[in-house]
């Protein structure tokens, strides 16, 4: 199975040459890929291009970026100029990001995020496949006056959505070459977000679409404490509609309740059910949450289970 990592760090912003040096870290402990957020500080795509230059042979990606206050040229130019960077190893990763933040930060109303995501992807995907578009829709417009493709920017960046309700796993099935899903435990991928996305996708005449989950956990001797610390990181999580639903879902009360925490066998099995239920690929974040020492032997065991 394909595991990765998420670097952004839980309790700081770390620089540019310090999450290089992690990057490599990763890459040397077996690790398939590294996911990078988007917040209002780094530049998501632009870190991902230099750390996959900087390290080859590790996949890296965003781990989204809110389509709000961004548009399909802009974002398939970062997308494919980091995919030339880094030598077709990069994944964009999108998501509707909450109305907190787009109204707070962009002063943009929260209107008609679904319209808006299925505008988007139908504007973006032949930006990124070819180079040109000519969409006129109700939201927005994207047209290309000359050529807005990159060199090298082959193959085609993939797109993945992080959705996780009915219409946004609709229209991520049609139109995305998969999804990111968080705080979507086992029982809720295989009963509701996995059927939902891929029978989507089956209707649209596409292939069966990746599912990228990311799942906060660490392996830890002390799992009590740990998971205390996961409830505080993740709380914000839980006054989110779509997250609170994927939690509640999974059968859990908490967001924290699906921080997967303990040894390795432990860790190992818990993995195995996200790939039972339907997971291509588990993104382990928030895996600095019980120190350094649990982070290098977290990473140790999800590069023996990708390597093996």
């Amino acid at each position: 199975m394909t595991l990765g990592v998420t670097l952004s760090s839980t309790a700081r912003q770390l620089p540019v040459d310090s999450t290089v040096r992690l990057a490599r870290e990763a890459r040397d402990a077996g690790l398939h890929s590294a996911w990078f957020g988007q917040s209002f500080a780094y530049d998501s795509p632009s870190l991902a291009a230099i750390v996959g230059r900087e390290v080859p042979g590790l996949e890296v990606g965003t781990a989204a970026i809110p389509i709000f206050g961004r548009h399909p040229l802009l974002v398939s130019s970062q997308a494919q100029t980091a995919q030339a960077a880094t030598g077709g190893r990069y994944h964009l990763g999108l998501a509707l990001g909450t109305r907190h933040l787009t109204e707070t930060g962009f002063g943009l109303p929260y209107r008609r995020p679904i319209g808006l995501l299925r505008e988007f992807l139908t504007a973006l995907r032949p930006l990124l496949e070819t180079g040109d578009a000519d969409f006129h829709g109700e939201l927005l417009t994207a047209r290309t006056p000359y050529s807005a493709a990159v060199p090298g920017a082959r193959p085609p960046v993939p797109v993945l959505v992080a959705a996780m309700g009915p219409q946004a796993l609709r229209v991520s099935g049609e139109l995305a070459d998969g999804i990111l899903p968080f705080l979507a435990g086992p029982r809720a991928l295989a009963e509701h977000i996995v059927p939902a996305v891929t029978a989507a996708a089956e209707a649209a005449g596409r292939p069966e679409p990746r599912i990228v989950a990311l799942v906060p956990g660490a392996v830890t001797s002390d799992a009590e404490r740990v998971r205390q610390n996961a409830a505080e990181a993740l709380a914000l999580y839980e006054r989110v509609p779509s997250y609170q639903r994927a939690i509640e879902l999974s059968g859990l009360d908490r967001a924290a309740d699906l921080a997967v925490l303990g040894d390795e066998e432990t860790v190992a099995a818990e993995i195995r059910r996200y790939r039972e239920a339907g997971a291509t690929e588990v993104v382990f974040t928030a895996t600095d949450l019980s120190g350094e020492d649990d982070r290098r032997r977290t990473w140790e065991l999800l590069g023996e289970l990708s390597r093996g």
